[in-house]
This record gives structure tokens, C-alpha cells and sequence, in this order.
């Protein structure tokens, strides 16, 4: 496993809730942008990864993309302040492929957007990558629709206002 840097944003997690909803950081995308553990299954790559957006973490992405579909500039810099993730599903892993369908939502500009992708992974090289993903053909532009007092459409059970709208 090569060494990837500390990330100072991480510490500001410690002890907290992970930013991909898993559970606690440490326990959860913690050890695996820390580099001291790879996720086993593509659901745990994709919420590390939704986590490394989160922190801007551009070297844990590049290291979890497989290297065939790779982009030289992984686009960080789009001013996306990534709020929350609901996994809609994860089906079992087929040999050394899988796939996780997700929303990642998140406040650009001011303007609420969810990103709804089923993404494909791959193992190369020992560990789960990143190859690409589609945006499932029933995708909606859900932050138009959704009132500030509705409940929020990720599912938290909190009001839109006090959640992804927030």
C-alpha cells in the first residue's frame, strides 16, 4: 500500500460521525484515507471516496481510480461543497467487478444539486478501483421541487431547510 499524506482536514473529524454516513470517522473512511486499510468492497471504496471529495483529498482519489480511466485533472475545483450520501443500493460483488448506485448531494453557487450515478469498479492490482459511472436514465432534478419545510429527498428524516438544503 503506498503512503498517502495526513490529511489536517481529517483530524477535524476525529471522533466524529464520518462524512459518508458510516459511522464514526476513525472506524469508518478514516483508516482508508489514512492509508491504513483498503476498502474490501466497492460500497466502502465509494464512501471513502465521497469522503475524500469532501476533504479535498485529490491523492486519495487518483489512488483509488483505476488507471485505465484515470483523468489527469480529477476536477476539484468546481466550488462544490459536498453535504451528504445515500447508497441506494450496492448489489453483490460479481467476481472482480461491482457496482453501488448512489446520490451525492451537494451546494454549488448556493444551489442545492444531487449527483445520482451507478458507478462501476474494478479490482486492479489486489484492491477495488473506481472505473466510471452513468447517471441512471431516471434522474430528476430533485432541488426545485423540494420545499424548504419538505422532508429533505436524502432520506434523512430531517426538513429539507436543516439538511442537504441547508
Amino acid at each position: 500500500m503506498s503512503p498517502l499524506r495526513s490529511s489536517v482536514q481529517g483530524d477535524v473529524f476525529r471522533g466524529q460521525a464520518c462524512p459518508c454516513g458510516g459511522g464514526a470517522f476513525g472506524q469508518c473512511c478514516g483508516r482508508y484515507l489514512d492509508g491504513q486499510a483498503w476498502p474490501a468492497s466497492p460500497e466502502a471504496l465509494m464512501r471513502a471516496r465521497f469522503t475524500a471529495y469532501v476533504l479535498g483529498r485529490e491523492d486519495y482519489l487518483a489512488e483509488s481510480w483505476h488507471s485505465r480511466t484515470r483523468p489527469v485533472d480529477l476536477g476539484l475545483n468546481t466550488g462544490a461543497q459536498w453535504r451528504r450520501l445515500h447508497v441506494l443500493d450496492a448489489p453483490a460483488v460479481q467476481g472482480e467487478t461491482g457496482e453501488v448506485e448512489f446520490i451525492a448531494y451537494c451546494k454549488i453557487n448556493g444551489r442545492n444539486h444531487g449527483l445520482h450515478e451507478r458507478s462501476r469498479f474494478a479490482i486492479e492490482d489486489g484492491r477495488w478501483r473506481y472505473v466510471d459511472g452513468e447517471t441512471p436514465k431516471t434522474t430528476q432534478r430533485w432541488a426545485a421541487r423540494v420545499g424548504r419545510n419538505d422532508p429533505c429527498p436524502c432520506n434523512s428524516g430531517k426538513k429539507y431547510k436543516h439538511c442537504c438544503g441547508g
